[in-house]
């Protein structure tokens, strides 16, 4: 009854996992540029999108699927800001774009709730989306003295801290 349910479900893991991989890709080169405004919003979306696969495997597992963590592919190996936030719109776009085709198949099957939760992920894409637009504006009306501000902004931390950064290893 659910199966088709659980196939949406599954394709939305593997979207889900896919971003993960990506934002984590970007997260640590952003870090490692210095940019640390960048590098926080590409973790933190990567855990809400770790939390999108947990609440989406629950729901599988509920109508009694099988979870398939397999991610679409690899992360784009990505350097540049600007080239990553547009690959970062670009996803939330396709997300948006497959979860809403997902909300109307859930209907055409009445399965409400599995809709329900794909709404839910729409919303949360849509917040994603608006945030790297909103980056992506802000590097066009500032260029580089946007990403140069971090960097310096950074710099000023570090003169100010004591010690060496923990790495957490």
């Amino acid at each position: 009854m659910y199966e088709k349910s659980i196939e949406l479900l599954n394709l939305a893991v593997a979207d889900e996992i896919q971003a993960v991989h990506q934002y984590m890709y970007f997260h640590f080169h952003c870090d490692n540029q210095g940019y640390d405004l960048l590098s926080s919003l590409f973790r933190k979306t990567a855990i809400e999108e770790m939390s999108h696969v947990e609440y989406i495997a629950e729901r599988i597992l509920f109508l009694k699927g099988d979870v398939e963590m397999i991610a679409k592919s690899n992360p784009n190996k990505l350097h540049d800001v600007k080239d990553m936030l547009k690959q970062s719109l670009s996803m939330e776009e396709e997300s948006i774009k497959d979860y809403n085709s997902s909300i109307i198949a859930c209907t055409t099957h009445s399965d409400s709730v599995t809709r329900k939760l794909f709404e839910q992920l729409v919303m949360d894409e849509e917040r994603h989306m608006n945030q790297f637009d909103t980056e992506l504006e802000n590097l066009k009306k500032f260029g580089e003295q946007y990403l140069a501000l971090q960097s310096i902004e950074r710099s000023k931390t570090l003169a100010t801290q004591t010690g060496v950064k923990q790495t957490g290893i």
